[in-house]
């Protein structure tokens, strides 16, 4: 009698505690940005207070299937992809606000640690030119000072200006493999055409001719003359492809329009991964280097700092998406050790994920997620309400666009 009774309390309750559970507030716009800054200096700081002070290679932990072989190159790693996320952030500048004291503050480590790495006299002066991995990485370090010309490269002193450029030459002399990798060539050259207006044109035209013929249609190239299943169009391919392209735009070296092309295409890419994140702000392991967690959605994140998001996406419904996608991986536990610093795994630490070319540093590449934040918080992207994105719509039963395969504008 006395379960029943319980029963008959329990279905009395149901409605009320089904309505307070669909009452628990998700958070606005503003509330999002403000959590995905804190994911940010989380991130960052470990990097940057010991680069700074010039104690990165002693405080570092190398995490690594054989930690003695990648510790020529993690720190770079560690660096050059941090900032090439948290770039647009700092472009930003300061202001009165507190945001803007808190940019004032990264953007002056930011500075101190370019000056360390590139000064060929200091403890910290890394690896630019010594094995193969380097050349990866000074290509996310130039990708950092594409993206932020007046607080990144603006803020530094002639001394370092020379070092950089310097070091990102130094990168040279290792040969790209016949793949992705002639992205990372093309991009330390856009870079040093930018600011030395010294890019090698041949390295430019043949990273963009060789991706132009990689093109598998449908917004996606290979990597290299082949297909693979993975997340390297969003690593590197696509938005490199853009960051240099741009460059060459605003230079007047892009006679033949390539900007437009590969943006109409990137814009389709973006669309897809969209359509790539489930109801419950998870996507397919699919592919290498899923331990770049959340960085698989540069692509997305790039289209929606550049305000280029294809129709008919809204900014309040990627920004809901991707903050869940960022929430899920960075709460899981075991993603950072005791002292703040990521650790290898797509959910939590899964060591078992990280390929032979996997370390510490390369895990860093997770804040190219995080791009969106180079809008200021007063642009639509943080203050339009949340909206369900495509997915989530779709497995509740409403109404989504269907959606069509994507071809370039010559061939409509």
């Amino acid at each position: 009698m006395m379960y029943k009774k319980i029963g008959i309390v329990l279905l009395c309750l149901l409605p009320q505690l089904l309505r307070a559970q669909q009452s628990v507030a998700v958070p606005d716009g503003p509330a999002q940005r403000a959590y995905e800054i804190k994911v940010l200096t989380r991130i960052a700081d470990p990097v940057l207070n010991a680069l700074s002070k010039n104690q990165l290679k002693i405080t570092m932990p190398v995490e690594a299937k054989v930690a003695k072989d990648r510790v020529y190159s993690t720190y770079l790693e560690a660096f050059g992809r941090l900032l090439a996320g948290m770039s647009p952030w700092l472009e930003l500048g300061p202001d009165n606000t507190e945001e803007g004291k808190l940019r004032k503050k990264y953007i002056e480590l930011a500075v101190s640690c370019i000056k360390n790495a590139t000064d060929p006299k200091a403890a910290d002066f890394l690896n630019f030119n010594e094995g193969r991995q380097p050349l990866v990485d000074a290509a996310f370090f130039a990708q950092a000072l594409i993206r932020s010309p007046r607080q990144l490269w603006g803020n530094l002193d002639a001394q370092t200006r020379k070092n950089v450029l310097d070091a990102l030459r130094s990168s040279r002399v290792i040969l790209p493999s016949y793949t992705n990798w002639l992205m990372f060539s093309a991009t330390v050259e856009a870079a040093l055409q930018k600011y030395d207006n010294s890019g090698d044109r041949m390295r430019l035209d043949y990273a963009i001719k060789e991706h132009l013929l990689w093109y598998k249609g449908d917004g996606i190239y290979g990597d290299g003359p082949s297909f693979h299943w993975d997340y390297y169009n969003s690593f590197v391919i696509q938005p490199m492809l853009v960051d240099v392209l741009k460059v060459l735009k605003e230079a007047k070296m892009d006679p033949k329009n390539y900007y437009e092309l590969i943006l109409g295409r990137a814009q389709r890419w973006a669309a897809v991964q969209e359509r790539l994140i489930s109801p419950e702000g998870t996507y397919p392991p699919l592919g290498r280097s899923l331990t770049y967690r959340f960085g698989a959605f540069q692509s997305l994140a790039q289209m929606s700092l550049m305000k280029t998001l294809p129709k008919p996406l809204r900014p309040g419904q990627v920004r809901y998406a991707l903050y869940t996608v960022i929430r899920k991986q960075i709460e899981a536990p075991g993603t950072f050790d005791k002292d703040g610093w990521l650790r290898i795994g797509l959910y939590g630490h899964q060591p078992n994920l990280g390929e032979n070319y996997i370390s510490t540093g390369s895990l860093y590449l997770c804040s190219q997620g995080l791009l969106a934040l180079g809008l200021p918080a007063s642009d639509p992207y943080w203050q339009e309400a949340n909206a369900d994105w495509t997915a989530r719509k779709a497995w509740k039963g409403e109404m989504i666009e269907i959606d069509h395969a994507y071809t370039d504008p010559k061939e409509n």
